[in-house]
């Protein structure tokens, strides 16, 4: 089964430029989950966003996220797990977890 592993974190410590170290982490946690990350990229910050609403068929649009809130998605993993469990063993080796919080969410099936 498939899961979606959000990422949210404080931006503004990635203000400054990345953290070697914790860069490192990222590339051991890749190389020790290879074979189950299907794909993942990280996101350019809030202030780089623009949320799009349809009102009576007219597009609205509002820079950055609507949430007012201190943590923001800051990028994703999409894995291929066993089960929860085991989806939620990879989400709690994910470097940022010590930081912020990782979302853990099933993919539907459409079959």
């Amino acid at each position: 089964m498939q899961y979606l592993l959000l990422i949210y974190d404080d931006e503004k410590r990635w203000a400054k430029g990345y953290d070697e170290a914790e860069m490192k982490e990222y590339g051991v946690f890749g190389e020790e989950f290879k074979k189950q990350i299907v794909s993942g990229k990280a996101l350019q910050p809030t202030r780089a966003a623009t949320t799009v609403r349809t009102r009576e068929g007219k597009r609205l649009t509002t820079d950055g996220p609507f949430a007012e809130t201190k943590e923001h998605l800051s990028g994703f993993y999409l894995v291929e797990a066993k089960d929860k469990d085991d989806a939620l063993r990879i989400a709690a080796r994910i470097p940022a977890a010590k930081y912020g919080s990782i979302e853990v969410r099933p993919l539907m099936k459409f079959d």
